[in-house]
């Protein structure tokens, strides 16, 4: 028996019908998990088709998108102020109710960001296939999971059939030696994965992370990394299973229990590339010598260390259309620029470690006059333990605005924006222009950069403000 990668045997184990020269292959879905955005055309055709969704107990529905944070909103005290996201969230609940699919909507204790909720309620499992209408699928990768995101006609195709057609990716294995060094997270390590590889480095392949500096992160912080691999351009993102996956996953809700984890877990640990497995690529990367890192640009490849200058690229019509967009010149330092908005949240960073991390850092302080800055947690389980530690008094008596869950100003389309001409530091996923609302200039950082930008009023090392 030749020797597989971790990609190879998941993808193996659910292949239906082997892809050929004219055809993709046919795998099967082990878990859908779908929105209010990205599913309304889809259980259209279902319904004018008059077709049924093949296995509703094996789909997880949840709203998070365009929800709103307000509690008023969310709580139903006051209308939802979005006209479009109110139509979603109201069609929402009648396509789960009449298709038999769960539905964390507003009012459950369970809501939260889909890639937030799948982990925690142990739906998410070492091995599975899992698809969503959403690119930051990959998020479930640091499970083992084989998970990416599709496309609205392919979020119809799973309802109705549970497969999925694919063609087979290219394996791509990124080492990651060495150990991060004190203030450099999770998020400063992708960011710095894509700085190097570039927005296209992963097109057409499945990353698998590996070596010392993935093995010794936690859960959330694997999540953090896989969630971000679309934006080099990868199919999907991945990290073997381990020890701190089973601790992570048992006796969560969905999750094996008795004897079935046991199996479980037996069969989890067998998900792992074997000794001289082949990858098609693979990049080295060297944690000792990381730093915090921001982005400067319009897409997440555009990044340097904190204590870096905006790059002087000539005869780049894209990197000059970026600085243009962006209000920066090339040689500028980093450091120092007034911001005027902190976003602090996203499936990217919005866990618990996420706002414990950003809480350590703003704790005694204030956040600077002129400064707004807004902390969403990624799901209602997440406010209320985040409540029970105290952190939202830090927040809030720091200055900062503490709400109800949702995707909030990552993506800008639910009534949490940055004005027009705003810098806003933020620990979501994706600075592209208008994301976080129409003209915003939005840069990417660690929660604990972003809490260092929020009480300083403009960029700062967070190595300045971490407790010694």
């Amino acid at each position: 028996m030749s020797a597989k990668t971790l990609f190879e045997k998941v993808w193996e184990q659910h292949q239906v019908v082997p892809e050929s020269a004219d055809t993709p292959a046919v795998l099967y879905i082990d878990l859908h998990l779908v929105h209010e955005v990205t599913s309304p055309q889809a259980f259209s055709v279902l319904r004018s088709q008059n077709l049924k969704v093949r296995r509703p107990e094996r789909v997880l529905a949840t709203m998070d998108h365009s929800t709103p944070t307000d509690p008023d909103e969310v709580f139903g005290r006051v209308p939802i102020k979005v006209e479009s996201a109110a139509r979603q969230v109201k069609e929402f609940e009648k396509n789960c109710k009449e298709f038999g699919i769960e539905l964390m909507g507003l009012g459950s204790e369970y809501r939260g960001i889909v890639h937030v909720i799948g982990p925690e309620l142990g739906a998410t499992q070492p091995g599975k296939t899992i698809v969503c209408g959403d690119s930051h699928t990959a998020t479930h990768g640091a499970f083992g999971a084989l998970a990416f995101g599709i496309g609205t006609t392919e979020v119809g195709h799973v309802l109705a059939t549970q497969c999925l057609l694919q063609r087979r990716p290219k394996t791509l294995a990124i080492e990651v030696t060495g150990k991060l060094r004190p203030g450099v997270t999770a998020k400063d390590l992708i960011l710095a994965i894509i700085g190097e590889i570039g927005v296209s480095g992963g097109t057409g392949y499945v990353i698998e992370y590996r070596g010392s500096a993935i093995e010794a992160l936690s859960m959330e912080e694997r999540m953090t990394v896989c969630n971000m691999s679309i934006e080099a351009g990868a199919r999907a993102g991945m990290i073997a299973p381990d020890e701190t996956t089973f601790a992570y996953l048992r006796g969560r809700r969905f999750a094996p229990q008795g004897k079935a984890w046991d199996e479980a877990v037996a069969r989890w640990r067998e998900l792992k590339t074997d000794p001289g497995a082949k990858f098609d690529r693979v990049v080295t990367i060297d944690a000792d010598k990381l730093e915090p890192m921001i982005s400067y640009g319009t897409h997440p490849g555009m990044v340097v260390p904190i204590t870096g200058t905006v790059p002087d690229i000539a005869n780049d019509p894209v990197h000059a259309k970026a600085l243009n967009y962006m209000g920066l010149q090339g040689g500028e330092a980093m450091v120092g620029k007034p911001i005027q908005v902190v976003f602090i949240g996203s499936c990217t960073n919005g866990r618990l470690s996420d706002l414990e991390l950003a809480a350590g850092v703003l704790k005694g302080h204030k956040v600077a006059g002129g400064v707004r800055m807004l902390v969403v947690p990624g799901s209602q389980q997440v406010k209320r333990e985040a409540e029970r530690l105290g952190l939202d008094k830090i927040f809030t008596e720091a200055g900062a605005e503490w709400r109800e869950s949702g995707c909030s100003m990552c993506i800008g389309m639910n009534g949490d924006t940055a004005g027009r001409g705003q810098y806003a530091v933020s620990t979501s996923n994706r600075n592209f222009e208008g994301r976080q609302g129409a003209g915003a200039r939005t840069l990417l950082a660690s929660p604990a950069t972003a809490a260092a930008a929020a009480i300083a009023g403009k960029i700062a090392d967070p190595r300045a403000f971490l407790p010694h």
